[in-house]
């Protein structure tokens, strides 16, 4: 029997499903056992009292990405995946962000390169459709999905990055013919417009009133029209950040009608709300991202959510804007918060603040953290097995969780180029103290052991969670509609 390289040595073992008490054993860059008592590996790690679970899969990130305005964000992708090597987190999906007028595959491959001189973990890509027109449909997301981009992104509203309803219906189709996942951002743009320059002429200008200017109502109504046209095209979705107890009650009643529809919320939904935003001066500008925080009802509705499966998914979101010119303030001081960028940093906290809550302070076990930061990722982005679990064959990508230690928040201690952290001064109990990538130590005793580019790109299919349902809606089912074949 061929010696083990790493054996991780008397921890408890937790998946998505299952918490047991094994060693782990390693062979080049898989799993290759799990049991009691393996036989001594060339190296191994002292897991005792601690917990060895999958690294964590984190998949809506913005990364070294443009925005529309021409801001490029705070981080690069050395620099964003550093942060999530240290939160636990050894597998991003990132965005390609195409701007209207522009290639999808000269942006895909600009995007490439700068994953391949920073990543320090794995990654795979989503790709943002600003303008979906029929030659970029057509012709370059084919060859690209097939290339391993299984996932496309739009957004419903954002001045420059809207699509309208005939658009995001090209898209689903393009999606279902391709057999691609669609992600959306669903909110009403026109009622966040009309209630952002309302609030503007009469004076409230705070950052506080950007929570005021995304009304509730806006994102139900959204993923209401969203939900219906997925149906008619019969194409699966993902919904991403889910904010409100009325959004998770319209995900709820279309999964319950049987419709292929996933979701995700984060962290800033389970842990912060509106007034988070109430900071003197621009200060809470920090705290602006789309769409907002909303009530401490909210969380609660959330938890549930993700209890009952409405929910799948907490990512972080991670959108980082530095507090100065080069982010926030770069419009200068004296701004509405309509001149701030919104977005919030997030890779390194995201699984700390879920552990601490789920695990620690006992509102699930374990294996619901599992599920939700990693083996639901993972297969609903088409990863599963190779990521997002611990198992015979899959990728050695484990982080070991000291479930005593406590660490507090601070902005000197980012890894991130935000350089402030959202979550100052909260403590929470339990870190991932040694990482492991692809059966290499990729963190230990606080330092980043891995050279910037030893992330690989993962190219992947969409996996059965894009497999359209089968169900033809009458408008094109021949039977239902005089014989028109509009497949």
């Amino acid at each position: 029997m061929q010696p083990f390289d790493l054996v991780i040595r008397g921890g408890t073992v937790a998946t998505a499903t299952d918490s047991f008490k094994a060693d782990v054993g390693i062979r080049g860059q898989t799993v290759a056992a799990i049991a009691e008592g393996l036989d001594k590996g060339k190296h191994e790690i002292d897991a005792r009292g601690k917990l060895v679970l999958p690294g964590g899969v984190d998949s809506h990130s913005h990364i070294e990405q443009l925005s529309a305005s021409g801001l490029m964000n705070a981080d690069t992708f050395e620099s964003a995946t550093t942060a999530a090597a240290f939160g636990g987190t050894t597998t991003v999906i990132s965005f390609v962000a195409q701007h209207v007028g522009m290639s999808l595959k000269t942006v895909v491959d600009e995007y490439h390169q700068f994953a391949e001189r920073g990543a320090v973990t794995d990654y795979a890509f989503h790709m943002i459709l600003a303008d979906p027109r029929e030659e970029v449909l057509a012709k370059e997301v084919p060859p690209l999905v097939k290339a391993g981009h299984a996932s496309l992104k739009v957004f419903m509203t954002y001045d420059r990055l809207k699509v309208d309803d005939e658009q995001l219906l090209n898209v689903l189709q393009s999606a279902r013919d391709n057999h691609a996942m669609v992600c959306v951002h669903a909110e009403n743009h026109g009622m966040i417009t009309w209630m952002g320059k309302r609030l503007v002429k009469h004076g409230y200008t705070a950052p506080k009133f950007h929570s005021v200017s995304h009304p509730r109502v806006c994102e139900p109504e959204a993923f209401t029209r969203l939900i219906a046209c997925a149906a008619l095209v019969d194409q699966p979705i993902m919904i991403f950040h889910v904010s409100t107890a009325e959004g998770a009650a319209v995900i709820r009643k279309a999964r319950g009608e049987g419709l292929k529809i996933f979701a995700e919320t984060c962290p800033q939904y389970l842990f912060m709300t509106k007034h988070d935003l109430d900071k003197p001066g621009l200060g809470g500008g920090k705290w602006m991202f789309s769409p907002p925080a909303r009530e401490a009802s909210d969380q609660e509705a959330l938890w549930q959510a993700l209890d009952l499966g409405d929910l799948q998914v907490i990512s972080s979101d991670h959108a980082p804007y530095a507090f100065d010119k080069s982010g926030k303030l770069m419009a200068g001081k004296k701004v509405t918060f309509k001149q701030i960028p919104n977005g919030m940093p997030g890779l390194e906290a995201r699984l700390p603040v879920v552990f601490d809550e789920v695990v620690s302070n006992g509102r699930f076990d374990v294996t619901r953290f599992v599920e939700w930061t990693s083996t639901n990722p993972a297969k609903i982005y088409g990863l599963y097995p190779k990521k997002g679990t611990l198992a015979i064959g899959s990728d050695a990508d484990i982080a070991i969780w000291d479930p005593k230690k406590n660490v507090t928040f601070s902005d000197k201690t980012v890894k991130d180029r935000a350089g402030y952290s959202p979550w100052k001064g909260r403590t929470v109990k339990g870190w991932p103290t040694t990482v492991v990538l692809r059966g290499e130590v990729l963190i230990s005793d606080g330092k980043l052991r891995a050279k910037p580019g030893s992330g690989q790109f993962l190219a992947r299919k969409a996996g059965k969670a894009a497999e359209p349902l089968g169900r033809l809606a009458p408008e094109f089912d021949p039977k239902r509609n005089f014989g028109a074949r509009l497949g």
